[in-house]
């Protein structure tokens, strides 16, 4: 009997040959059969591999042989294109007809070729069609390209309302301020905000947010669930020493939370309470009432209880009982230090701070009692002159020394390599919010900015620009962007957090600028010590080292300076091999990268912090460059378009 060799290919699903045993002239027929065979009506499936799960140095295949009787089976694998099992091999012994393997020890960027083998009884080889795959360049490769970013809508008017918070994210946010517990949870607290709904929603007020890698937050809900009866009590406390008939049902805003840990087991919570009614109801020039900053306490953040502790310090007014003021006369307004915007800061020597201020004269520091939470100092009546009211703090900041009324506000302070620095909100909240930083050797100053303004003792224009209203490309782009907070995850990673708004006038969206997305954003620091906002919110990109090759392409770039309720757009450079800017504004200047440090240099005169982050502008997103960095008093931010 001639024994043919005949092949027979079938798809269903994925490829397979079918191979019938007839004869042993199989090598003629096709090279997919190698050895002559002596089996009788025998029939073999076998598989064209699959590759899956690739990696730098592995990968898994995957195919099926069954329907014959063989005494081997298994994948062979070569860089060569005809793998055989000469070369490297790996048998499968399991009775099932469907085989794994795992190639392991690969080299890395490098093509593979791949087929399944079979040798039946009479020692012939049969081996499936070839299938190659290339392994990723290396580990840092393989991070980047199985990273996901997240996914979530800077629109979120699908999920706006209450009913909706456990979608929320980082939408519904205002004014947040974020620390990192024990539990290794960052928790975030903030001023009550939801688009289109009532602020109270069910949850009360100063509503809080949970995460572990600052992408995906968890909703918990509002941390003050009954107005405390303090409020009432000690406003119209005040009121009555001043000749007032008291007001039994003020009208109120929640403001501006800070939290923090204290110690092991205690975490501290001080919020604003605002009263917007007038001092005198029949003076129509009349300031409004005071503001209150109060504290709350819990052992457990997890547990979103929080206990009130009461009364810290109010709205102080050196004054007197004069609260009339001209209309529009705002640098004659009533109070010196408005009791709005806490932070909370333990220094070096493990004192206790409350820095807290908006508008008015400036920014304020006073000391607080390590184990109350309290001003440590007895305060008196928050009215007088300068020395009556010397207890409410000493003013650490001021954007204009001569004016009672002053676009500053929402300060925070952090500790780093030797320096204080103090973030600050400028302007209005609406469009041009922009945020601003300077620094000092000491707590209570003088602190100066990046040009040597000393804006405590004299005050002015802050450098540098951290955020400022922007837009880069396929996008509406942001603004009211500060009022931020400053934290770090315990090595030196620092980050920040605020709000954020679309502009008027987004397409579809009514009252579009009171849309505020939390944005989370690493900051990194230049070779002289100030730090710099990256200018696309963090998204835990792999942090893969960054080489100069990857430096070359098309940048969008924004120059962040500082004008009033202005979106600065973007504008395009090319940075080319041979080291120089091909087009766009700084066509002909010159470019190094050092890889060490990560820092891009235009013209030996421009520092840029290089970074790996998300593109959230791109659809779908995706990672890619981007760079901060100032010179002189300009900051500059880039992103390299794909």
């Amino acid at each position: 009997m001639a024994f043919i060799c005949h092949l027979t290919l079938l798809f269903s699903g994925m490829r397979k040959v079918l191979f019938y045993m007839f004869s042993v002239l199989c090598a003629f027929c096709m090279s997919a059969c190698s050895d002559d065979s002596n089996v009788d009506d025998t029939t073999l499936v076998i598989d064209v591999p699959v590759i899956t799960d690739i990696t730098f140095n592995s990968a898994e295949v995957k195919a099926v042989i069954k329907d014959a009787e063989f005494v081997e089976r298994g994948v062979c694998y070569s860089t060569s294109k005809n793998p055989n099992m000469l070369n490297n091999k790996i048998v499968v012994g399991d009775a099932t007809d469907e085989l794994s393997v795992v190639l392991k020890d690969l080299s890395g960027n490098t093509k593979y070729y791949v087929r399944s083998y079979a040798v039946l009884q009479d020692n012939s080889v049969v081996y499936s069609e070839i299938v190659d795959f290339s392994t990723l360049a290396n580990e840092d490769d393989e991070l980047l390209g199985k990273y996901t970013p997240p996914m979530y809508s800077d629109n979120y008017m699908a999920i706006n309302n209450w009913a909706y918070h456990d979608k929320w994210n980082l939408a519904n946010i205002h004014d947040p301020d974020v620390f990192k517990a024990d539990d290794g949870y960052y928790y975030m607290y903030q001023t009550d905000a939801s688009y289109g709904d009532q602020h109270m929603g069910d949850g009360g007020h100063f509503h809080g947010r949970r995460s572990k890698d600052l992408v995906n937050w968890e909703y918990l809900g509002g941390t003050m669930r009954e107005i405390p009866a303090w409020v009432n009590e000690k406003l119209n406390e005040y009121r009555k020493k001043l000749g007032l008939p008291g007001i039994q049902n003020p009208n109120l805003g929640f403001w501006a939370p800070t939290a923090g840990k204290v110690r092991d087991g205690l975490y501290r919570m001080y919020y604003s309470i605002i009263i917007f009614d007038p001092i005198d109801a029949n003076n129509n020039k009349s300031s409004t009432e005071r503001a209150f900053i109060g504290l709350m306490e819990t052992s457990d953040p997890a547990s979103n209880v929080w206990e009130d502790k009461g009364f810290v310090i109010t709205s102080s007014s050196n004054r007197g009982k004069n609260w009339t003021w001209e209309e529009n006369q705002w640098e004659e307004t009533y109070f010196k230090f408005n009791a709005i915007d806490p932070s909370f800061f333990i220094d070096n020597d493990g004192k206790h701070w409350l820095i807290y201020g908006s508008w008015h004269s400036g920014i304020a520091a006073v000391e607080l009692d390590a184990e109350t939470g309290k001003v440590k100092q007895e305060l008196p009546d928050p009215w007088g002159n300068d020395r009556d009211i010397e207890a409410y703090g000493t003013r650490i900041a001021t954007r204009n020394g001569a004016s009672r009324w002053q676009g500053s506000e929402a300060p925070e302070i952090i500790y780093r390599n030797n320096y204080y620095y103090l973030f600050l909100a400028y302007d209005a909240v609406d469009v041009p919010y922009n945020t601003r930083v300077v620094r000092s050797k000491n707590l209570l100053g003088p602190y100066y900015g990046l040009d040597g303004t000393d804006v405590t003792n004299t005050g002015g224009e802050a450098y540098p620009v951290l955020t400022h209203p922007y837009k880069f490309e396929n996008s509406y782009g942001w603004v009211g962007f500060s009022h931020c907070g400053v934290f770090e995850d315990g090595n030196d990673n620092w980050f920040y957090v605020s709000q954020a708004r679309f502009p008027d006038g987004v397409p579809g969206i009514y009252a579009s600028n009171v849309v505020m997305m939390g944005h989370v954003r690493r900051i990194l620091w230049t070779e002289d010590g100030w730090p710099v906002v990256l200018p696309e919110r963090y998204g835990a990109v792999p942090d893969v080292k960054i080489k100069e090759s990857e430096l070359c392409g098309t940048w969008e770039c924004i120059n962040l300076k500082y004008e009033y309720g202005v979106q600065q757009e973007s504008w395009e450079i090319v940075l080319g091999p041979d080291h120089k800017i091909t087009s766009g504004d700084w066509k002909g200047r010159s470019w190094t990268y050092d890889e060490n440090k990560q820092v891009l240099t235009i013209d030996e005169t421009i520092k840029l912090c290089v970074a790996r982050e998300v593109d959230w502008e791109r659809e779908p997103r995706t990672h890619t460059l981007v760079f901060a960095g100032y010179e002189d008093i300009n900051t500059y931010w880039g992103k390299l378009k794909k």
